[in-house]
């Protein structure tokens, strides 16, 4: 069923392409057909995206509806912690992992369930520092591969534009010392990866959480100890394969906060596929601090579950 009062547009040009930019045309006209009050704006960047989200906030619009990745969508969710207004994502940028998660792939049709029986679910925000993020938060490794994209970043991005990055970070990348703890008790203080999160999976499908549950009120933890390249690598294939629990270099824990430190400067931090604050990194979740509407669950099911072979379904949709 529709909510009562304008449907306020975020739209970020930047992300997707003119295929994306179809979903946009589709919401909008099943609004207008319905007399449905609307309004479009478009970002000019991140920051401009959220002062848009305060603006929708005071104007008690029925819901915003955010077009664009990961980064657009985490902004909008910062900017509107704590509100009861729902987010529809119209998924638009590369890996789009939380509409991955919420069974959000981009069809048609799913829009329709969500326009028409849709669910609010609430989510956890994690909070890093002063900065939120909605799905996962890495340090290390994948967080100087997007530090090396953003340097050079100028409009939407691919998967294939990361082939160069992933492969100079994997050749000069060095090993951070990194010292984790979490509620209270020291869980790491050796050279690793580590990834907290909201999430089931990242990049291309990764489970790097695979237990995890954005509602729960709890961050997951999943951190990889290596201390040379093969090992590293060994860990990749292991999470493709799913058999990343089979190592003891591997570990996974939850909490509510953990704080990340390094003898070492200049570690790297990602938020959501953005560079993100500088260690040393405080983070504590933050339940049930945004809404967002999603397709109807499956019978028996409490929400949808997360979509598989996520692009080459958006692909088939087209």
């Amino acid at each position: 069923m529709l909510r009562t009062g304008t449907y306020w547009f975020i739209v970020n040009p930047k992300s997707g392409s003119s295929t994306d930019a179809s979903s946009v045309r589709f919401v909008r006209d099943y609004l207008r057909q319905r007399h449905q009050p609307m309004r479009l704006e478009l970002t000019r960047s991140l920051s401009h995206a959220g002062e848009l989200a305060v603006s929708a906030i005071g104007a008690g619009v029925a819901a915003m509806v955010v077009s664009g990745g990961d980064g657009t969508v985490r902004t909008v969710a910062e900017a509107m912690a704590g509100s009861k207004i729902p987010i529809l994502i119209l998924p638009a940028g590369t890996e789009n992992l939380l509409a991955q998660e919420l069974g959000i792939d981009g069809s048609r049709k799913t829009y329709l369930k969500m326009l028409e029986n849709g669910m609010v679910r609430k989510l956890d925000l994690g909070r890093a520092n002063d900065r939120y993020f909605m799905s996962i938060a890495g340090i290390g490794f994948d967080a100087q591969v997007v530090r090396r994209i953003n340097q050079f970043r100028s409009g939407h991005i691919t998967h294939s534009d990361y082939i160069w990055p992933i492969c100079r970070t994997f050749w000069e990348y060095g090993f951070p010392h990194l010292r984790v703890e979490a509620d209270g008790d020291m869980i790491c203080d050796e050279p690793s990866l580590v990834f907290v999160g909201n999430i089931t999976r990242y990049a291309v499908g990764l489970p790097i959480h695979p237990y995890a549950d954005c509602s729960d009120g709890l961050l997951d933890i999943t951190i990889y100890r290596y201390r040379r390249r093969r090992e590293l690598l060994l860990h990749s294939l292991r999470t493709i394969v799913h058999q990343a629990d089979r190592s003891g270099q591997v570990s996974r824990h939850r909490c509510k906060e953990v704080t990340i430190r390094s003898p070492q400067a200049n570690v790297p931090v990602q938020l959501d596929g953005d560079p993100g604050p500088s260690l040393p990194l405080a983070i504590r979740v933050v339940p049930a601090a945004a809404r967002v509407l999603t397709p109807p669950a499956p019978s028996g099911r409490e929400y949808h579950p997360p979509v598989r072979f996520y692009h080459f379904r958006r692909w088939l949709g087209r």
